[in-house]
């Protein structure tokens, strides 16, 4: 009945019901992602354990604001009085923001990136954590192989730190944590592999530093030709991440099955003027099996643009 009284949106709708199951079975620590931003999230009714903020990028500008800073200021929303935050990547023009919220709320702040280092080898699904320029953790096996996994990695050590003045965690289970996040999480869509010969890549990166970072890693890989099936939503910036597109690819232009999805036909006409050259194909399905139907053996196929579009892959 409440939610005929006050016409709260769809995210609000969930993250209550979301609530209401978690206090029901009593869980004993539940990890909650705000939505798109923090001070005025629907999540920030919680008093959490401790504040996590990963790096600021551009993302729902015409939400959250115009620039770094403002962006990062509704981000801070989520710092509360007294509560540790920890901030995963230490970003000269806006630490700022953080350092000040965190005065005014006497919240203890900690810079993760500047304790922790993660070096990645992605040819053996390894990394090496360092604390403090000293080994932590050495060949460790780890299934989210995305470069940017970099960058979220120390924050999450950071996080156990602040953590432990609740829990008991020890390096075993730490690094049990580590080697099994995607078997425990079911987490998909984080540069995942879905086959091989010709390799196929899927990457739920959606704004323009989350995509500068894909691109970065497809130019490290060796293949033949590169083909991308890409689809977006209308609310991004889709002509700052068209601009940086590789030009030499083949494109496939598709479209999720969400009332938010940019028309695939509007996407491919964006991506022309941004040299970029393909065809509609609107299902993401059939999208990918005309990219396999033209790929040889040598070739790399990568599929992204937006988490919509990542969901409908049904192998997924």
């Amino acid at each position: 009945p409440a939610i005929e009284a006050i016409k709260p949106s769809f995210f609000e709708i969930t993250v209550a019901m979301a609530f209401d199951y978690f206090a029901q079975h009593s869980v004993d620590i539940a990890v909650i992602e705000v939505g798109l931003g923090g001070r005025l999230d629907s999540t920030n009714v919680i008093t959490p354990l401790v504040s996590v903020i990963t790096n600021i990028s551009w993302d729902h500008k015409d939400l959250l604001g115009n620039s770094l800073r403002e962006i990062a200021s509704e981000k801070a929303g989520i710092i509360k009085t007294g509560i540790p935050v920890v901030i995963s990547e230490r970003q000269r023009e806006i630490e700022h923001v953080f350092i000040n919220k965190a005065g005014i709320e006497k919240a203890e702040i900690s810079f993760a990136s500047d304790e922790y280092t993660v070096e990645m080898n992605s040819e053996y699904g390894t990394i090496q954590v360092l604390k403090n320029k000293a080994t932590l953790l050495k060949d460790t096996a780890f299934s989210l192989s995305g470069f940017y996994q970099r960058k979220n990695i120390p924050g999450v050590l950071k996080t156990v730190d602040v953590l432990q003045r609740y829990f008991s965690i020890s390096p075993a289970q730490l690094k049990k944590g580590l080697e099994d996040v995607v078997r425990v999480t079911k987490l998909k869509g984080r540069w995942q592999t879905l086959q091989q010969n010709p390799m196929v890549v899927c990457d739920i990166a959606h704004n323009f530093s989350g995509v500068q970072e894909v691109l970065h890693q497809l130019s490290g890989m060796s293949f033949h030709r590169l083909h991308i099936v890409w689809g977006m939503v209308k609310d991004k910036e889709v002509n700052e991440i068209l601009s940086i597109l590789p030009k030499h690819a083949t494109y496939y232009f598709c479209q999720a099955k969400i009332p938010r999805a940019l028309d695939a036909h509007a996407l491919k006409d964006m991506a022309t003027k941004h040299g970029l050259v393909g065809e509609v194909v609107l299902d993401i399905n059939e999208a990918k099996k005309s990219a396999l139907a033209r790929a040889r053996n040598d070739d790399l196929i990568f599929i992204g643009g937006s988490t919509f579009v990542v969901a409908e892959i049904e192998e997924l």
